[in-house]
C-alpha cells in the first residue's frame, strides 16, 4: 500500500506556490514524528484537507475563462511563441522594447497563455500608483475579466484584489513592503518588473533582492521590461540573461528643433513656446498632441495659453501624478474632438495616452536630488537625458506618422548626459536601509545594488535613523525601528504616529499622517488664486500649519454629516478643495486607523494640547529645524538657512523658533508645512542627539552642590546657555575636589555635622 505522506508530497507539487511552503513544513514535521495513533491521524487528515483544498483553488484558478487574444498590430505579437518558450527554459529574461510594442499590456496575457499564473500569483509592478490603476483596468478589460477578479491591483492604501486573483498590478513598494511576511516571495510563480529603465530607489532594490531569492525559487520566473536604455545592463547583472528586443511601431517621427531662444527675437516663455508649437502643427494635421512639461505651475501656465488661443474644436487636458484619479481616467476614455495633453514626464514611460499623433517637448523635468551637504531634497528644474528625450519622441507616430517639436536646439540635445542617474545615486537611502536592516538583509555596501550608492549616501541615512531612533550608535535596528520599518509610511511619519502614542494625540496624529502621506486636497486655480487664499484662509492658525489641517479635517467631517452628496461637492468647489483627494486623504486615514489598532496605539478622547502634539512632530522631523535671526531668516541645522514658503500666516510673522514637515531647494531654500515649538521641546525630542558643553563648574554654598552652567545645541543651533545643573551629576569625581576643597577645608558650608565640628575645633587649636 502507498505511504499516504509519500502521496501527499505527490500532490504538494500541485499547490499554489504561496501555500505550498507552510503545506511542505507540516508535512515534514509529520515524517519526522511518522507514527500511528488517533493524534497522528489527526494531524494527517488535517494536512490532506488542506492540499486537496490548494490542489482545488489551482484547478479552479486554471479553468478561469479568460481571454487571450492578441492584437497582430502590437510588435510583440510577433514574439509571443519566443518568450513563452524563453519563460520555459529560464528562469529570467529582458524584455526591451521601444514606446509602443506593447509590452506592457500583453506581457501578462503571455505569461497566463504559457500556464503561468495558476500556481502562484503573476505580479506585475510598476513605478507609479497611476499606472498601476490604469493598467489594471486594461488587462481586466482586454482578457474580459474584471478588476478585482482574475485581475487586480494594489496600490498604498487601496487593494483591488481577490482569491480568485492571477494578475495582480502593483507598485514595486507594494511588492517590497511584502518581503517581510514572505521573504521568498513565494506568493508569486512569476514576476514582471516594468520599466525597469527607470531606475527608482525600488526598482533597483527589488533587483537586488531577486538577484538573492532567484538561486532559492528555481520554479520563479522573472521578466524585467525596459525601454531601449541600456538593456545589457540587466543582462550582464544576471549572469547572460536573455535580450528579447520588440521594436516599436514602425511610423516614422520627424524631429524638429524650435528652440525658445531665437537669433532674431526675444526669449519666447514656455507656455508661448508650446502655443507656438501647437500652431505649427495645426498647419499640418489636427492629431493628438502631448505636451512635455516639468511641473504642475508649467502645464497651469500653457493651458491658459491655449485657452487664450482660442484653438478650434480642441480639448485641454493636464496629466500630473497629484491629480485626482476621476481626472487621471478622462485620459484614457474615448474622445471626440482632437486632444492636447499636458503632462509631466509620468507620461514619459508608465503610461501610454491613446490616440497621440505629435510631440512638444520641453526638455525639462522636475529631478529629485537630495544634498547630502544640506540635507535637504532639492527639486530643480533640469533638462532631461538623451534617452529621456527619445522617449518622449517615441510617444508621438504610434498611430500613423508624426513630429516630435522639441523646444531647445539640436546641439543642446547633443550635449546632454546619455542617461538620467539613477535615484539610488540622488536620494536619501533611510527607507531602503531601514528595510534592508528589518528584513536581515545584511549591510548596504554588501546588497547587490545594479549601481552601489556612494558611502556619503549610506552614512547619511544612518545618520537620519539614527535621530529618529530607529537605529542605535553601532547602526542595529532597535525595536522602535522594527516598529518604524513595520508601518507603510515614511520612516519621519512612522516615528511621529509612534510617538504620538506617548503624548497622548494619537487621533490628531493620524488625521496629520495621512495628510502628509496622501495628496494635498487644497486647490489654487491660476485664474481664481486670490480667492482659493481666501477660503483656505478659514482654515488657517497662526501658530501651526499642522492645526489648520486639523481645522479643514474638521471642518470636512462636519460638512459630510450635514450635506447631501451634491451638497458636499458644492461645498469643496466653493472651498477650493478636491473632492477625490479628500476622499483618498479620508481612505488613508482609515487604513491608518486600522493599523493603529493592530499596532495598539490608543486613541486619545480629549483633544491633544498644542505642546503635546508638536512635541510628537519634532520627533519626526529634528533635522527641520530653525531659530529666527535679525535678518528674519532662519538658521537651520548644520548650517542651512531658509525662509517659510509663502502664502501661510507663519510667513508673515515668523515665530522664534520653529519645526518644518518639509525643507525644499527650489529658486531658495523653502520651509512648508511649518509651526512655532520651544526649544525645550527640542530638547525633550532630542536628548540623544544633544551636544552639552558645561562651564565654570563652583560650589553653592546656601543650596549645598557643585553647579556648573551647561549650554545645550542641535546641529549646531544654540537651545538653552549657562543653566544651571547639578555638576555632581555630570563630572563626580571633579565636583567632589571642588566640594572638598570649598566646603570642607575652606570651611564653605552651612552642613552640620559632628567630623565638621571637629575639624573646626582641630584647626582652632593648631
Amino acid at each position: 500500500m502507498t505511504d499516504p505522506l509519500l502521496q501527499l508530497r505527490d500532490r504538494l507539487a500541485h499547490t499554489r506556490y504561496a501555500e505550498h511552503a507552510r503545506l511542505a513544513r507540516e508535512l515534514d514535521r509529520l515524517f519526522a514524528r511518522k507514527a500511528s495513533g488517533p493524534q497522528f491521524e489527526s494531524a494527517l487528515a488535517r494536512l490532506e484537507r488542506d492540499v486537496e483544498a490548494s490542489v482545488a483553488t489551482v484547478e479552479r484558478l486554471r479553468s478561469l475563462p479568460l481571454r487571450l487574444q492578441f492584437d497582430p498590430m502590437l510588435p510583440i505579437s510577433a514574439h509571443r511563441e519566443e518568450i513563452i518558450e524563453a519563460l520555459q527554459r529560464r528562469q529570467l529574461i529582458v524584455v526591451c522594447g521601444a514606446t509602443g510594442s506593447g509590452k506592457t499590456t500583453q506581457l501578462p496575457k503571455m505569461c497566463l497563455e504559457a500556464g503561468r499564473g495558476a500556481f502562484g500569483v503573476i505580479g506585475h509592478t510598476q513605478p507609479r500608483r497611476i499606472a498601476a490603476r490604469a493598467l489594471a483596468n486594461r488587462v481586466a478589460e482586454e482578457t474580459g475579466s474584471s478588476v478585482g477578479g482574475a485581475i487586480g491591483y494594489q496600490v498604498r492604501f487601496t487593494d483591488r484584489t481577490g482569491p480568485d486573483c492571477r494578475v495582480k498590478l502593483m507598485t514595486d513598494g507594494i511588492l517590497l513592503s511584502e518581503l517581510r511576511g514572505d521573504r521568498l516571495l513565494r506568493a508569486y510563480d512569476t514576476l514582471i518588473i516594468d520599466e525597469a529603465h527607470e531606475r527608482t530607489l525600488n526598482i533597483d532594490f527589488l533587483l537586488g533582492v531577486l538577484k538573492r531569492i532567484l538561486p532559492q525559487r528555481p520554479e520563479l520566473r522573472v521578466i524585467i521590461t525596459s525601454a531601449t536604455i541600456d538593456p545589457q545592463r540587466f543582462a550582464d547583472f544576471y549572469a547572460g540573461a536573455p535580450i528579447i528586443e520588440v521594436s516599436g511601431r514602425s511610423h516614422p517621427v520627424e524631429v524638429r528643433y524650435r528652440p525658445l531662444i531665437a537669433e532674431e527675437a526675444d526669449e519666447l516663455t514656455l507656455s508661448e513656446g508650446v502655443t507656438a508649437a501647437i500652431h505649427e502643427l495645426d498647419r499640418d494635421d489636427r492629431g493628438d498632441v502631448l505636451v512635455f512639461l516639468p511641473g504642475e505651475k508649467q502645464i497651469r501656465d500653457a493651458a491658459d495659453a491655449l485657452a487664450d488661443a482660442r484653438l478650434r474644436h480642441t480639448e485641454v487636458l493636464p496629466l500630473y501624478a497629484r491629480l485626482s484619479t476621476r481626472d487621471q481616467e478622462r485620459i484614457f476614455e474615448k474622445h471626440g474632438p482632437r486632444r492636447i495633453v499636458l503632462a509631466t514626464n509620468v507620461a514619459e514611460t508608465s503610461l501610454t495616452v491613446p490616440g497621440i499623433r505629435h510631440v512638444v517637448d520641453s526638455g525639462l523635468a522636475r529631478i529629485s536630488r537630495y544634498s547630502v551637504r544640506g540635507k535637504v531634497q532639492r527639486l530643480p528644474i533640469e533638462s532631461i537625458s538623451q534617452a529621456s528625450a527619445e522617449q518622449r519622441k517615441g510617444r508621438a507616430g504610434r498611430e500613423s506618422p508624426g513630429v516630435c517639436i522639441r523646444l531647445y536646439c539640436e546641439e543642446d540635445f547633443n550635449a546632454r548626459a546619455p542617461f538620467t542617474p539613477p535615484e539610488v545615486l540622488r536620494t536619501n537611502l533611510a527607507s531602503v536601509i531601514l528595510q534592508m536592516a528589518a528584513l536581515d538583509l545584511g549591510e548596504p555596501e554588501a546588497f547587490p545594488f545594479l549601481d552601489p550608492p556612494d558611502t556619503r549616501l549610506i552614512n547619511d541615512g544612518y545618520r537620519l535613523l539614527q535621530e529618529l531612533k530607529a537605529v542605535d550608535e553601532a547602526r542595529a535596528v532597535t525595536s522602535l525601528g522594527r516598529q518604524i520599518a513595520a508601518l507603510p509610511l515614511d520612516p519621519r511619519l512612522a516615528r511621529m504616529l509612534l510617538s504620538a502614542a506617548h503624548h497622548g494625540c494619537v487621533a490628531e496624529m493620524l488625521v496629520i499622517a495621512s495628510f502628509l502621506a496622501a495628496q494635498d486636497p487644497r486647490e489654487r486655480p491660476a485664474d481664481a488664486q486670490q480667492q482659493a487664499d481666501q477660503k483656505h484662509a478659514a482654515f488657517h492658525d497662526p501658530r501651526s500649519d499642522f492645526i489648520a489641517i486639523l481645522n479643514l479635517w474638521n471642518a470636512f467631517r462636519e460638512q459630510s454629516a450635514a450635506l447631501s452628496g451634491g451638497q458636499l461637492r458644492k461645498w469643496h468647489r466653493e472651498n477650493f478643495l478636491s473632492f477625490m483627494r479628500m476622499r483618498e486623504w479620508q481612505e488613508v486615514h482609515r487604513q491608518l486607523r486600522e493599523l493603529a489598532a493592530e499596532f495598539k496605539l490608543k486613541l486619545n478622547d480629549i483633544p491633544a494640547e498644542y505642546a503635546d502634539l508638536h512635541q510628537a512632530i519634532l520627533t519626526g522631523f529634528l533635522g527641520n529645524i530653525g531659530a529666527l535671526d535679525e535678518r528674519r531668516e532662519y538658521e537651520g541645522a548644520r548650517g542651512s538657512r531658509f525662509v517659510v514658503a509663502p502664502g501661510g500666516p507663519l510667513a508673515s510673522k515668523p515665530p522664534k523658533w520653529l519645526v518644518a514637515a518639509q525643507l525644499v531647494e527650489t529658486t531658495r531654500l523653502y520651509a512648508r508645512m511649518v509651526a512655532a515649538v520651544e526649544p525645550q521641546w527640542i530638547e525633550a525630542a532630542g536628548a540623544h542627539l544633544l551636544k552639552r558643553s558645561y562651564s565654570e563648574p563652583h560650589w553653592v554654598e546656601d543650596r549645598g552642590f557643585v553647579a556648573a552652567f551647561e549650554s545645550t545645541s542641535l546641529y549646531g543651533l544654540t537651545l538653552a546657555s549657562r543653566r544651571r545643573v547639578n555638576y555632581g551629576a555630570v563630572a563626580p569625581q571633579e565636583a567632589r575636589e571642588i566640594f572638598v576643597r570649598e566646603a570642607l577645608v575652606e570651611g564653605r558650608t552651612r552642613l552640620r555635622a559632628k567630623f565638621l565640628e571637629h575639624n573646626r575645633g582641630l584647626r582652632q587649636e593648631i
